[in-house]
């Protein structure tokens, strides 16, 4: 193990480890399986390569010491090579193959996604949550992971005395990635218990250590304040295992993250699809097989008093296990087709409409106020719960004040600001969730949400589904959304519709008090990641013709099922039954434009609050667009390749029998940014004026 060389840090101190001739063994017998189990693989190219895969050849001794480190009641999150690290904490090579071929019974996905990439829920076993392919990008998660621990553990809320520590496993090659360094930063600032280990063969894929950085994690790290440093030969087990348990006993004693930099050859393919000999040279391959961890443990049992016989048995017992193994996988069954569409969400428990919407003695209450009473009720009855972004803590509370007085009320570790990582307050709540903390958080304006879109489709998205319903991410996530007048090109931004291009999320889209509290409660209780839009022109209802945003303020207990919309204006049954109706489907500021462009048309204008967004009310739509034969769908995005422009094409697709005029469509112009000048911003936008002009048209169709 080589040490920091200006300084002997607090691990240097501690006592040596004693590497039992059992766990020598143990660690030999599951090399030769990982070895036997590569070499399989490229014998049966025709079938295991069928879908792309890497193996661990090279990373063996240290994944095996590390997976020996890990206990039932930590949390893990690998990378893609980390095949040995699974097979160190107990799964079964046939497990691991029924993953390599996209088969019904694979532990982890039922044949969803990708070899080497676990999400684990088993008594017994480290908890694994969904891991995707984006490299690097489980940093994140995992850094939730620990955070989660240290807020659980500052509220007395950890179940046992165990002192559990999260591993997030990277190559060194990811180290680059910007949002590494943002995990990085929150594990120092508030130092949680986690293990990095950063496992360094040299190779990208085929861009080498020296193309792709000026120096390694190690060195990286340092620029950390905070973060303990170690290095170790990856490639020699005895000296892995000796670090590695240090390294878990310092996380365990001082709940403070440690950088582990592990050294190692590159020994398989970068993956079953792009195999070494396309791009590393004779003298670079023989050089990395110099550094073959097998030999090297199998010199150490023979130290050990092991004899040839003994370990020529052990190859040949784990040569053979492989092979049944295979043959075990490879005659399980498919997956049903049917079960395609299987667990894109976990059920939400709020079914129903619940409590009083205008309780006697209610005040009217504004938007803002409104979602801090609902977000006070939540983190008042629910320990699990906290809330974090840029802002929200301390005294400000919010550059909205959506915040206002929460710090002061629960505490700085329950209500606090973050840096200016969109993407850590994003995908942090994927870690928090798995273990068992309740987030909501906040990307101060929807223009800046875009650093957390990575960490939104990769990490949050999926995860549900790609665990086959083991690992739903509970996370609400808030954001300022919309023009204001003068709020210029990047406080004023519209987002849904690429929102609702990622699957897998619920986006909810209020426009009063009374939606914004019971809708703000539902999206909490969702065990699905739902994005909650909030107008910043409806916050304090200023906005001219926005004064009906402000209702009486719904008591505590109310709550609305997500996916409802609601009437907010009605059409007389006069016109209805004459046929001089119509219906204008919108959401958030389209609400009081529409509003106030039907006053010209009074009794022919149904306004439908969609509300939610994703998902939709369907039921809702279909049932008022028959109702009147005439569709307005109106937003505050720029129309072209919007979600209202998708909404019109499924109306007309499905209702077309039923319309007596086509689906109209209006929204803002086709523009990339929002002009800061208020005269150019009106330009741009839809306004009551315009949008009267358009219900005229479709009225006289």
């Amino acid at each position: 193990m080589e040490l920091t060389k200006d300084e002997i840090t607090k691990i240097s101190k501690q006592t040596k480890v004693n590497t039992s001739k059992k766990t020598l063994e143990k660690a030999y017998r599951l090399m030769q399986t990982a070895y036997h189990m590569a070499v399989l693989y490229d014998e049966n190219r025709a079938v295991c390569s069928k879908y792309v895969h890497s193996t661990s050849r090279g990373h063996e001794a240290i994944q095996l010491a590390t997976a020996f480190q890990l206990q039932s009641y930590d949390f893990a999150a690998p990378y893609y090579r980390d095949e040995s690290i699974l097979l160190g904490i107990g799964m079964e090579p046939h497990e691991l193959m029924l993953q390599l071929m996209g088969k019904k019974d694979d532990p982890f996905s039922g044949g969803r996604t990708y070899y080497g990439h676990p999400s684990l829920k088993r008594e017994g076993f480290p908890t694994i949550p969904h891991q995707s392919s984006a490299t690097g990008m489980q940093a994140i998660p995992a850094t939730g992971m620990a955070h989660g621990l240290h807020y659980l553990a500052s509220q007395g809320l950890l179940s046992s005395n165990n002192k559990p520590v999260v591993l997030c496993s990277l190559g060194d090659g990811c180290v680059t990635e910007g949002e590494v360094s943002e995990a990085f930063q929150m594990a120092v600032l508030h130092q949680l218990p986690i293990v990095y280990l950063v496992q360094d063969n040299d190779w990208g894929i085929s861009a080498t250590g020296k193309e792709m950085r000026a120096m390694d994690a190690y060195e990286f790290a340092a620029g950390f304040k905070g973060m303990e440093r170690m290095r170790v030969d990856g490639a020699d087990f005895v000296a892995s295992y000796e670090g590695m348990t240090k390294a878990f006993e310092y996380v365990r004693e001082h709940r403070a993250p440690i950088l582990v930099h592990a050294k190692t050859p590159l020994l398989g393919h970068h993956t079953s699809g792009v195999r070494k000999e396309w791009y590393r040279s004779d003298f670079d391959l023989e050089d990395h097989q110099k550094s073959d961890p097998i030999p090297t443990l199998r010199k150490a049992l023979k130290k050990a008093g092991y004899k040839e016989a003994d370990l020529v048995k052990l190859e040949d017992e784990a040569k053979a296990f492989v092979q049944s193994e295979y043959a075990r996988a490879l005659n399980a069954e498919d997956p049903d087709p049917a079960t395609v569409l299987d667990h894109e969400f976990a059920p939400t428990p709020i079914t129903e409409e619940k409590g009083q919407r205008k309780p006697r003695g209610a005040e009217k209450s504004v938007m803002v106020d409104a979602a801090l009473h609902a977000v006070d009720d939540i983190i008042r009855n629910i320990p699990e719960s906290l809330f974090y972004g840029q802002d929200v803590g301390g005294t400000l509370g919010g550059v909205f004040r959506e915040a206002a007085t929460l710090a002061q009320k629960y505490g700085d570790s329950r209500i606090f600001n973050t840096p200016i990582q969109e993407a850590y307050i994003v995908g942090s709540t994927a870690g928090m969730s798995a273990i068992g903390a309740k987030p909501i958080v906040e990307i101060q304006f929807a223009d800046y949400v875009w650093p957390g879109i990575n960490q939104l489709v990769e990490e949050l998205s999926k995860s549900c589904y790609l665990s086959k319903g083991q690992f739903p991410i509970q996370s609400l996530i808030r954001i300022p959304i919309g023009a204001y007048g003068g709020g210029g090109p990047y406080h004023s931004g519209s987002i849904e519709s690429t929102l609702l291009n990622i699957r897998g999320i619920k986006v909810v889209y209020p426009s009063n008090a009374a939606d914004i509290k019971g809708l703000m409660k539902a999206a909490f209780h969702d065990p699905n990641p739902v994005v909650m839009l909030e107008h910043k022109g409806l916050y304090w209802s200023k906005v001219p013709g926005t004064e009906e945003a402000k209702t009486f303020e719904p008591d505590n207990e109310y709550i609305i099922p997500l996916g409802k919309s609601r009437i907010a204006q009605e059409a007389s049954a006069e016109s209805i039954e004459n046929g001089e109706s119509c219906t204008v489907i919108t959401y958030g500021m389209g609400v009081y434009w529409a509003k106030a462009a039907s006053k010209k048309f009074e009794g022919q204008v149904e306004i439908l609050d969609l509300r939610t967004l994703n998902p939709l009310d369907w039921e809702g739509v279909v049932d008022s667009v028959r109702r009147h034969n005439k569709a307005l769908v109106l937003t505050e995005e720029p129309l072209m390749n919007s979600f209202a422009e998708s909404l019109a094409g499924r109306i007309s697709q499905n209702c077309f029998q039923e319309l007596d005029a086509p689906v109209m469509t209006y929204g803002a112009e086709n523009l990339p940014a929002i002009p800061l000048n208020i005269d150019l911003e009106k330009a741009m936008m839809p306004t009551a004026d315009k949008v009267e002009v358009v219900i005229g048209d479709l009225l006289n169709y």
